[in-house]
């Protein structure tokens, strides 16, 4: 007998359930797609809940939707159409050599009652494949076929009516089963579909009118293409799942007396209205995430985060720590002689909070926040000296070897005059020169290791590990962070960034960690002049000029791209063509270099080299220099197609100038279509250098996520809530895991709700360690 299908039912098994059109192979697909969405390791992983907390992007109201007559320029809106006509022409024949054929498909539709003039939809096809894709397309909308598309319509003058550009026809338009006496275009329709090609149109409507009237005449989800599997074909297993789930299957997981506190529905009802929303309750609340249905699975995204963390913040206070260092008078005497400066006030602070944790009783787990050249690394210094004098040795893990190597070169400088011996290990070692390294750390006769992950290697062991330094911490998996850590005696963690992070993701994803901020700039530092450009031939001029002025004072510039080789369908410039085009055309009088994440890691670390000694003048490069080298003689940053980038990474590229007295300009190029929200965006860049009001605008913008980086980082993932947009759900759901965790701890509510927590492995290893 088939099992009772639950929140726990492997996906690879829903096929049995005889959910429509969903077989074995497809099942398999769908729990493929799920795991890698919920970054979880195998397809066997993925269960029912992951289906289900598949959210939509948006919902469109299909008993209701826009007629042609009501659209105005720059509207968003649905409109069901029909295809009068539709094909697809090639543009830029003159592309070049052994560039792939680009097409334009465009449809001309009108409505049901021809409300207003013929509309076009239109979007670009390119790549191998784009004459195949264009004949597909073609036969599957043919006249009379009936679709769906949602979108921002412009008013285009040179066809005289409304037309409206797709990006990904996959997501944005979705073909719909005839209606009587409108079936020709469905019914002439012929051949199969091709796994070689993309954005697929999933036209495939059963006979079965149950089935088909569940995208018609409602209110309906719309999703993501998530793997081979379209909105509508999500639609229907989202919906035939929820048909079979039972109520007491969506467990309740909130104590009454919280939910009573907090106004939210029940958690089955939630699931059910989160996808198909109720008539009673405006589709405005669920476009902003503000329905019942989304408060309460909002609230308790934040509120399981919450309670993990207060207990990950709890059992690091309770536990014991291997390394006991005393800051005494001779320790500070040492430290002080080693000082090339006199500290900011920030600095002072921040280092006393150190010592502090260093001397307590359990181990520090301090994050240390600090704008670009802000000077966290003398800080850092700093505690690794108090930990070395104390019999200790110190570790300082960076995200690239560039990095690394700049780490060990300034803190060989610093630390000149002391006994302490201080090693670079990086993977691109020799294998004989590491094996020697790994000898002397196991034998206690490294004091300080300065490296990548290779740091983390099981062949890594130390004699007397006692402080753990990580630059950029959320560039590392916390599994590497958590296995460095099991390397020694439980020692102190100090974690440093250069991303400012805003109070309410810090409180969260950083939560078990104790914040100290640097947020005060060294002495000589001048402003970056930074302006925004178009790509046009007036704005180059302008930026050409500069260069080329700050060139002829002996000065150094960055230019940097999103993308190391041209991408057919962004069309944007890329680091490699550039560069040959800057050193031959533009800058031919100057040493032109190169730099990009592909290259070997030696290659790099000569061109950077070249460029710190100044044999290079003009540094083109990708990202690879956002967390990078310090050039005091480096004056002008280029960054192009800056519309590309998130703010934070532009904030990150723009302090890489700056470092020297002189003063220094931030150019940022962008293309000609760039978005309102991207001109929105690049004008921060422009009104201000305060790095956290910069990281707020840009959590508000892309969210926790692409801020940080946290898919790759291995953090707790937020399955529906948006710190930014829903940072006052968090301080209740905060609030609430305080008073469970302190007022009611020894309850049995609690202890239930603790337990769930130990069992989900999102929070096993949220912390460092």
């Amino acid at each position: 007998m088939l099992a009772l299908l639950t929140l726990d039912t492997p996906i690879d098994e829903l096929y049995k359930y005889r959910i429509a059109r969903l077989g074995q192979t497809m099942s398999h697909k769908l729990a493929l797609a799920l795991a890698a969405y919920h970054s979880k390791k195998m397809a066997s992983d993925a269960i029912v809940e992951d289906l289900l907390t598949y959210l939509p992007m948006r919902y469109e109201d299909r008993s209701n939707l826009a007629r042609i007559r009501d659209l105005k320029t720059g509207m968003e809106a649905s409109l069901e159409l029909y295809v009068k006509n539709a094909g697809g022409y090639q543009v830029g024949k003159n592309r070049g050599y052994g560039k792939p054929r680009l097409f334009i498909f465009e449809i001309v539709a009108t409505d049901k009652g021809m409300t207003g003039r013929d509309v076009v939809v239109w979007w670009f096809v390119s790549g191998a494949h784009a004459h195949d894709i264009v004949g597909y397309y073609l036969k599957r909308l043919l006249r009379g076929t009936r679709f769906i598309t949602f979108g921002k319509w412009e008013w285009d003058e040179r066809r005289g009516t409304f037309a409206m550009r797709l990006h990904k026809p996959g997501d944005e338009l979705e073909l719909l089963p005839p209606l009587p006496g409108h079936g020709d275009g469905e019914k002439k329709r012929q051949g199969g579909t091709s796994a070689t090609l993309e954005d697929d149109l999933d036209d495939d409507y059963p006979g079965d009118p149950e089935l088909a009237a569940i995208h018609a005449g409602r209110r309906v989800p719309v999703y993501r293409k998530l793997g081979d599997f379209s909105s509508k074909q999500m639609r229907e297993i989202v919906h035939g799942t929820l048909e079979l789930i039972p109520d007491e299957e969506l467990k309740e997981m909130l104590p009454d007396e919280l939910r009573r506190r907090q106004h939210l529905i029940e958690r089955a009802k939630a699931f059910r209205q989160i996808h198909f929303p109720p008539e009673d309750v405006p589709l405005a609340e669920y476009e902003k995430a503000r329905s019942p249905a989304h408060q309460r699975m909002i609230f308790e995204d934040f509120f399981w985060l919450a309670l993990g963390i207060g207990l990950k913040r709890g059992q690091r206070i309770r536990e014991e720590k291997g390394a006991r260092i005393k800051v005494s008078l001779r320790v500070k005497e040492s430290i002080a002689s080693m000082m090339p400066f006199k500290l900011t006030s920030a600095q002072r602070n921040v280092v006393r909070q150190i010592f502090q944790d260093m001397q307590s009783d359990s181990p520090m787990n301090r994050l240390l926040q600090g704008d670009v050249g802000s000077g966290k690394t003398i800080v850092a210094v700093i505690a690794m000296v108090a930990a070395m004098e104390n019999g200790y040795q110190t570790a300082l893990m960076a995200p690239t070897e560039i990095l690394a190597e700049q780490h060990a070169r300034n803190i060989k400088r610093l630390l000149a005059r002391t006994p302490y011996r201080i090693e670079l290990l990086t993977g691109s070692l020799r294998a004989a020169e590491k094996r020697a390294l790994h000898v002397s750390l196991a034998a206690g006769e490294i004091q300080a290791a300065v490296g990548t992950h290779a740091l983390v290697q099981e062949s890594v062991s130390f004699s007397k590990l006692g402080l753990v330094v990580i630059d950029e911490q959320h560039r590392f998996g916390v599994m590497q962070r958590a296995e460095l850590r099991a390397r020694g005696f439980n020692p102190d963690v100090l974690v440093m960034t250069a991303t400012p992070i805003p109070r309410s993701l810090a409180m969260t994803v950083y939560g078990d960690l104790d914040v100290s901020v640097i947020d005060e700039m060294p002495p000589g530092r001048t402003p970056i002049e930074t302006r925004v450009f178009a790509d046009n031939s007036d704005d180059r001029n302008e930026v050409k000029q500069l260069l080329a002025r700050e060139l002829k004072a002996g000065r150094q510039i960055y230019v940097v791209y999103p993308l190391v080789e041209e991408s057919e369908k962004m069309g944007l410039r890329d680091a490699t063509r550039r560069y040959e085009y800057l050193r031959d055309k533009v800058f031919p009088k100057y040493t032109v270099g190169l730099v990009h994440g592909k290259m070997k890691p030696a290659e790099k670390d000569e061109v950077m080299r070249r460029f710190v000694a100044g044999g290079i003048q003009v540094l083109v490069s990708t990202t690879v220099i956002e967390v990078g080298v310090d050039v005091a003689n480096a004056s002008v940053m280029v960054v192009e197609h800056a519309e590309r980038f998130g703010l934070s990474q532009l904030h990150q590229l723009r302090g890489r100038v700056g470092r020297g007295a002189e003063k220094s300009y931030c150019a940022l190029l962008t293309s000609d279509n760039r978005t309102s929200v991207a001109e929105e965006r690049l004008g921060i860049m422009e009104q201000t250098s305060d790095g956290f009001l910069i990281a707020e605008r840009d959590l508000e913008i892309r969210g926790s996520g692409e801020l940080l980086g946290t898919k790759q980082a291995g953090l707790p993932e937020l399955r529906i809530g948006n710190l930014f947009r829903d940072q006052q759900i968090l301080e209740q759901a905060l609030k609430e895991a305080e008073f469970y965790l302190t007022k009611r701890e020894g309850s049995v509510e609690t202890s239930k709700m603790i337990q769930r927590v130990r069992a989900d492995t999102r929070f096993g290893l949220a912390a460092v360690g």
